[in-house]
Order: C-alpha cells, then sequence, then structure tokens
C-alpha cells in the first residue's frame, strides 16, 4: 500500500508510505488516499495526514508527469484538485502533520488540509517553474489566501524553498514543534478537537470554508443559518446547561 491508515479511538492516521521516492503523490497514492478520506469520514472525528522517511510528500511523481500530453494532463490534474478539495470540505478535521519536505503537489495536499503542524526539519516549497510548469493542485489559489499575494508569486515564479521557520513566519504552517514530538501534538490537537460537539465542529468548519469563497453579508448570512441550527441539537443544550451550572 503507498498509503497506510490505522485508528486510534477516534483518530484516523494516514501516512504517505513511498519513502524510497519522498512520498511523491504518483496517481495510485492518490487513488488510496481518496479511498481512505471516504473511509475516516465515516469512522473517526479527526485524521491526520503524515509521512515516512524524509519527507511528507515530494510532489508529483516526475515520471508520470513526462508521460502526459495535454488531455492527459487535464484529466490527471482534476483528480488532484478534486481529492485536495475533497479534504478541505470533510465533514471531520483533517490535520497535516508535515515531518519533512513538502514540496509541489505535497505542499497542496497540505494546505488542503485545516491545520498544519510540522516538524523543525521540514521545508516547502513550490518548485515546479523549475520544470517548465506551475502548481496546478490549487498552488496558485490556496497559498495566496494563507500567505497573500506577494508572498505567493515570490514562493511560485521563484520556486524557492524555504525553512520551518519561515513558513510559520509567513503563515504556511500553525505551529512547528521537534520532529519527536510531531505525531504527540498533532494528536494532542486532534483530542482537544473530539472533546468538542461534533455537530459543532462539523458546522464551524463549513462556516470558516465559505468565508474564503463568499463576500462578507452572504458569509454573515451563512454563518447566521449554521448557528440556528445548533440550537436544535440537544448536546449543545446540555452543554450550555453544565456551563451555567458549573458542571
Amino acid at each position: 500500500m503507498n498509503v497506510l491508515y490505522n485508528v486510534e479511538g477516534k483518530i484516523g492516521i494516514a501516512t504517505l508510505n513511498r519513502p524510497e521516492k519522498l512520498n511523491a503523490l504518483d496517481m495510485k497514492t492518490r487513488v488510496e488516499l481518496k479511498e481512505i478520506l471516504e473511509r475516516a469520514e465515516k469512522e473517526v472525528r479527526v485524521l491526520i495526514i503524515t509521512g515516512t522517511g524524509k519527507a511528507f510528500a515530494a510532489g508529483a511523481d516526475i515520471n508520470e508527469l513526462v508521460k502526459r500530453d495535454p488531455l492527459m494532463s487535464l484529466e490527471a490534474t482534476k483528480f488532484g484538485t478534486e481529492l485536495f478539495a475533497k479534504i478541505e470540505e470533510l465533514e471531520i478535521p483533517v490535520i497535516a502533520a508535515i515531518n519533512g519536505l513538502a514540496l509541489g503537489g505535497g505542499l497542496e495536499l497540505a494546505m488542503g488540509c485545516d491545520i498544519r503542524i510540522a516538524s523543525t526539519k521540514a521545508k516547502f516549497g513550490q518548485p515546479e517553474i523549475n520544470i517548465g510548469i506551475f502548481p496546478g493542485g490549487g498552488g496558485t489559489q490556496r497559498l495566496p489566501r494563507l500567505v497573500g499575494m506577494g508572498m505567493a508569486k515570490k514562493l511560485v515564479l521563484t520556486g524557492e524553498m524555504i525553512t520551518a521557520e519561515e513558513a510559520y513566519r509567513i503563515g504556511l504552517v500553525e505551529e512547528l514543534v521537534e520532529p519527536e514530538k510531531l505525531m504527540d501534538r498533532a494528536k494532542e490537537i486532534a483530542n482537544k478537537i473530539i472533546e468538542k460537539s461534533a455537530v459543532a465542529v462539523k458546522l464551524a468548519k463549513k462556516a470558516l470554508n465559505a468565508s474564503m469563497n463568499t463576500p462578507l453579508r452572504e458569509g454573515l448570512r451563512y454563518e447566521a443559518s449554521l448557528f440556528s441550527i445548533l440550537f436544535a441539537s440537544e448536546e449543545a443544550k446540555k452543554l450550555m446547561k453544565d456551563f451555567l451550572e458549573k458542571r
């Protein structure tokens, strides 16, 4: 298997497992990851995605890219784009535990996740320009939303690689931790989410995602509609009563 999957309580862990290829995202890996997303959505409350060896994921498999014509590229790119969008739209939160290189499609995969925790040894980049192409799996769309247009253009147009510290400084990742503490911290965050109402977490993620794609007024109306739904939840009512009674 190119992607390993195991469940620890209410946490699912998907591990990219092609260390000899720096976990390059060939089509087989993408198909397996898509299948795991569908399982995780039904089985767990939070999914963590990480990699084995020195890389989180070092982009697309160049051996596949070099064989593509425009039509083949369009079909493959659509699959990758939809895969990363599925991660973003999954009803459960997805945490990227970035253990090493996150380059090209690997960075695009990480950007599709809800929260990014990185090892201090991780490195990041969109180096596609160096082989005559540019990011085609959401990099030109998600990167500016995370780090701003100027920084996104700098990374995409130069193809340069940046350190974990720089990625944290520009807002590309939310936390840095020592390598040996990476998975423990990812699980700690996952467990904090699991303690919360599943319905509230699901709807909060929907509202937050909408904020990136809708005008403010429309987003506020959508937020209000989702917020109102929560008042049909017995769990929400219980939690509010517990708070009032200081339990």
